[in-house]
């Protein structure tokens, strides 16, 4: 029997395909805009950035290429700056999480429209939150003002990532949907998307490993993306999240890999507390125990499992600990130190998950 529940649609355009990208005008004449600065990452990311530039053609103010991982605010601040140098009126972001967060940003400080094309897996465009990290510390908001108006969804985006961006990036993904299976807020309308979405996921992620050039499995992945985007949008996070932050905040760890290593410990600390979500986990991927299943996953992909291959300090994970339970994030089993501790050194090593 279905229970009451509450559940908040959220206000996004999506456009979903495969050459999509010669919507970008359209779609930001749509919203208004005379003057679209393109957002990026260097090197690779800005020359994507010049090719959106070229579609957006009269409407092309220029490019800005100086997103970087977790957001930091000072690269937020000399952003805006070539935003009001520029006069744009409307943001435009290609890329993946790093490039979003810029977009996230800017549009917070300058309340500009925003259209979002996402190059990986990361969901985030589908979400009103936004991480920043300053001094060492990241912290998140939840604000519609971060909220992109239009995503636009190419497939062909895509096909160049490579099978080793793919899968941590989809792991991530996969994160989302895991922990919008057991969020405080959560609804039968989230439960069917989070569980497709990591279906999709599970079953893209070894295709693209092994045929990166695969369109069809590019496609289930993208969509398993949105969906696990959306679920994260309209759901609070828990214990994962929180310890992703930390660590990526602390020690500078990139996103994606932090969030594939963590996961299956996170699940593990989790599963006893939340068997239903774990249910529809072992279903989703196809194997008996989910957490198990998730760290299999993730080996199959050839992703690394040890927060020590990251760059995290071993002498870190008491001072992890400590950030992770001044400030928790509701969790489906209360937060102790010993039990976070236990999870973070195995996590660090690169073991299997096992319950703490």
């Amino acid at each position: 029997m279905i229970q009451n529940f509450i559940y908040q649609a959220l206000p996004a355009r999506v456009v979903f395909g495969s050459g999509t990208v010669s919507h970008v005008k359209a779609e930001a004449e749509r919203l208004g805009g005379r003057r679209a600065i393109v957002l990026s990452t260097p090197g690779r990311g800005e020359r994507l950035a010049e090719d959106i530039a070229g579609h957006l053609g009269s409407l092309g103010a220029g490019v800005c290429a100086r997103a970087a991982m977790h957001t930091p605010v000072e690269v937020t601040e000399s952003a805006l700056a070539a935003v009001q140098e520029t006069g744009a009126d409307i943001l435009v972001a290609v890329g993946g999480g790093s490039t979003i967060g810029l977009s996230k940003a800017l549009a917070l400080r300058s309340d500009l429209p925003q259209i979002v094309l996402p190059t990986t897996y990361a969901g985030s465009e589908m979400t009103p939150v936004l991480g920043e990290t300053a001094e060492g510390r990241k912290t998140t908001q939840r604000n519609p003002k971060v909220l992109p108006e239009t995503v636009i969804y190419d497939v062909e985006l895509t096909l160049t990532l490579p099978a080793s961006v793919s899968a941590t990036s989809g792991m991530n993904a996969i994160a989302h949907a895991v922990e919008a299976l057991y969020a405080e807020d959560g609804n039968p309308v989230v439960l069917l998307m989070a569980e497709d979405g990591i279906a999709r996921m599970a079953r893209a992620l070894p295709r693209i490993a092994a045929d990166p050039s695969d369109a069809e499995a590019r496609t289930d992945a993208l969509y398993g993306a949105f969906l696990c985007g959306s679920v994260l949008g309209v759901t609070t996070v828990a214990l994962h999240h929180k310890l992703a932050h930390v660590l990526g905040g602390m020690f500078d760890l990139p996103h994606a890999e932090t969030h594939t290593a963590l996961l299956p410990h996170s699940m593990a600390y989790n599963a006893a507390a939340a068997p239903d979500a774990m249910e529809r986990i072992s279903r989703a991927i196809d194997a008996p125990d989910a957490s198990r299943g998730i760290h299999d996953l993730a080996m199959s992909l050839g992703a690394s499992m040890a927060l020590r291959d990251l760059g995290m300090p071993e002498e870190g994970i008491d001072a992890a600990v400590d950030e992770a339970l001044a400030n928790p994030y509701g969790n489906p089993r209360p937060l102790d130190a010993s039990g976070l501790r236990a999870l973070l050194a195995r996590a660090w090593k690169g073991e299997a998950p096992s319950a703490c």
